[in-house]
């Protein structure tokens, strides 16, 4: 008698959790939220020892099949990244709407447009940065953060969107292959190299070959650190766009005060990539495991995001201020750069503990050789800016 009282009750408990998991993703999916999606196009930048010009176009698109929805306000934050005092450096700014059924307006003022179903709008950003006679703006700029914070309004409310555009104002010479610092590894040879600093404005391609395709020959490695590939594919997103639910407020508090997933945003960003459903199963099954012993389920079972969302401060600036998700596809990533530069090609997570972890990896990949050649982290922790090592066998 007491088996049957005890199988029904574990019944019902588990056909409670499972109409409360039903509930939540249902809940999540069917939320109401903005379908708009900003993009930049390509930035020019026009240089002079006592001013430099940035200009480039930004396209909001709609791809959803019946709502319109309504922007009423865009602006732009500038922020000037340097290698000195930028307190004198002026700025000024300027939005110019190009919309496709109305008249640009000469004074500059954003009129509230409707991004109506299936459609898109596009705006011409520009910036102008102006110094005192004498002051060499081309030697102290490094890099131009310029933020869009737009108001999306419709069936959803009312929301502020925050989309950052990081412009590099100079860059690097690449390495030549004569002059490049190798420095000897575990029966291998290393190369960190130095890069700009790398966003959504940079195609991952382009950049490997500009920075590692005079260096690299058959044989050798080139690996990427798997932020650097996240932030060129759009991946980051400020905390102030993440609206927490109970679920990540709750959820956030049973981790390590250093996680990334600590945090009612952190949290919330792995819920809106794998869904409410997968995370808050894989916490209550993760933490059963756990109390026989068996631990770090729950990141086998919530995914690998879980593992690879960076929150605030993880990650060098100006992404210290946004939460940069894991690449999207490494693996296909991989497959396509070996292909396109003869080489192998892996996507990796390294840090100063000695931790080297291969995401993902082309075909034919010695990862036992990564591991020697990484473990010593060559690409650093801070602002070495070298997200590109290349691994050269003994």
């Amino acid at each position: 008698m007491l088996l049957v009282v005890l199988l029904k009750v574990v019944v019902a408990a588990a056909l409670l959790l499972a109409i409360t998991l039903v509930w939540l993703e249902l809940r999540h999916r069917l939320r109401p939220a903005s379908p708009l999606r900003l993009s930049a196009g390509s930035f020019t930048v026009e240089g002079h020892p006592d001013w430099i010009r940035v200009s480039g176009d930004v396209t909001i698109r709609n791809p959803h099949r019946r709502m319109e929805v309504f922007v009423p306000e865009l602006d732009l934050h500038p922020t000037l990244l340097g290698r000195g005092d930028l307190g004198g450096v002026r700025l000024r700014t300027h939005v110019e709407a190009l919309h496709p059924d109305e008249e640009t307006r000469p004074d500059g003022y954003w009129a509230a447009y409707i991004v109506k179903s299936r459609k898109s709008t596009r705006a011409r950003l520009s910036l102008e940065a102006s110094a005192e006679p004498g002051t060499d703006l081309q030697a102290l700029l490094d890099t131009l953060w310029l933020e869009v914070r737009w108001v999306n309004y419709g069936p959803f409310g009312r929301i502020w969107r925050r989309d950052g555009i990081l412009i590099p104002l100079r860059r690097p010479t690449p390495l030549e292959g004569a002059s490049a610092p190798w420095r000897a590894g575990d029966r291998c040879q290393v190369l960190p190299v130095r890069t700009h600093l790398l966003g959504t404005l940079d195609d991952p391609e382009t950049v490997l070959r500009h920075y590692a395709g005079g260096l690299v020959q058959p044989g050798d490695v080139l690996t990427i650190g798997e932020t650097p590939l996240a932030v060129m594919q759009g991946r980051y997103h400020h905390p102030e766009t993440v609206t927490p639910s109970g679920l990540a407020r709750l959820l956030c508090r049973v981790f390590h005060p250093t996680s990334s997933l600590a945090t009612a945003c952190g949290m919330q960003s792995l819920i809106d990539l794998v869904g409410p459903a997968r995370v808050l199963g894989a916490w209550l099954i993760g933490t059963a495991l756990k109390l026989i012993g068996f631990k770090g389920w729950f990141y086998r079972l919530a995914g690998d995001q879980a593992r690879l969302i960076d929150d605030v401060t993880g990650t060098t600036p100006p992404y210290d201020q946004t939460i940069v998700l894991g690449p999207d596809q490494p693996e296909d990533f991989c497959a396509r750069m070996a292909e396109a530069l003869g080489i192998a090609v892996a996507v990796v997570d390294v840090n100063d503990l000695g931790r080297v972890k291969v995401l993902a990896a082309s075909r034919g990949c010695d990862e036992a050789l990564l591991q020697r050649a990484l473990r010593p982290n060559p690409a650093g922790n801070a602002n070495e800016r070298t997200p590109l090592v290349v691994v050269r066998p003994a």
